[in-house]
């Protein structure tokens, strides 16, 4: 299977992520849920580790992760959980914890699977076109396709 992120923007104000995954959707829901398991891909793409994963994944309950970068320099992001239905969607709240990208998005994740393949859509809704362009020119393409790539090399261990 190819591993291709289809990256759209259907408003001024949303980004649409798309990929496939070669896995059950109950397994990918684990994969975005399960801190063990997100801190193996949720990486971007520059060679970071995560150690703060801390996931509470019940409506109202909150997650927050951290990132180190090589050269020792964090980035963080937290954010509640606003809607939950296992294994087909999750609506989340997401805001950095710095200053280049102030307020709060919205993320709605899909999973549909067919024939054991599963769909994973996320929705990003941004609160200006603004945000979603500097959202865009800050590598969040180059950063997601290569954490899905490895939360596809993720998967095929688990199915294992």
């Amino acid at each position: 299977m190819t591993k291709t992120l289809t990256v759209t923007t259907p408003s001024d104000r949303e980004i649409v992520l798309s990929r496939t995954f070669n896995a059950p959707r109950n397994l990918v829901f684990d994969a975005l849920t399960k801190p063990e398991l997100v801190k193996r891909w949720m990486l971007g793409n520059v060679g970071a580790s995560m150690p703060v994963c801390e996931i509470d994944l019940k409506v109202g309950g909150a997650y927050r992760f951290v990132w180190r970068s090589p050269d020792g320099s964090e980035f963080a992001m937290n954010g509640l959980y606003r809607e939950i239905v296992r294994p087909e969607r999750i609506v989340n709240t997401q805001r950095m914890e710095a200053a280049w990208l102030p307020g709060e998005l919205v993320l709605t994740t899909t999973l549909a699977e067919s024939g054991g393949i599963t769909t994973f859509t996320s929705t990003t809704l941004c609160d200006s076109r603004e945000t979603r362009d500097k959202l865009l020119k800050g590598g969040m393409e180059s950063g997601a396709s290569a954490s899905y790539d490895r939360l596809a090399d993720v998967l095929v261990e688990l199915l294992r």
